[in-house]
């Protein structure tokens, strides 16, 4: 697991390494070092469920609306497992891709 803080000290980003952990759920749904597209049906079974709506990432992970958090796709061998960022955006979705620092997409 990752912290990133803004400048002025607090708490801003936490990547969670889909193959170390640790293990994070969220709404009752596992999130970490799932196969990606069992994860994907949970998170749209979630927001019919809650009739929420769903957020897809420029690289095309899916989660649902209010979660305040993207889930990553990561190598551990010869499998893909989910990896997780989470953020605070309150009511702006974007900050979470147009703040985040360059570290934690070149990981």
């Amino acid at each position: 697991m990752e912290c990133y803080f803004h400048t002025s000290g607090e708490l801003a980003y936490v990547r969670v390494d889909g193959r170390l952990g640790p293990q994070v759920s969220c709404e009752g749904i596992r999130l970490i070092g799932r196969v990606p597209s069992q994860l994907a049906q949970e998170m749209e079974a979630h927001a019919i469920k809650h009739d929420t709506g769903l957020r897809f990432s420029p690289s095309g992970d899916i989660s649902c609306d209010g979660f305040q958090l993207e889930i990553g796709a990561q190598r551990a061998g010869d499998r893909i497992i989910s990896s997780a960022l989470f953020f605070v955006a309150g009511d702006d979705q974007s900050v979470m891709r147009d703040s985040a620092p360059d570290a934690v997409w070149h990981r």
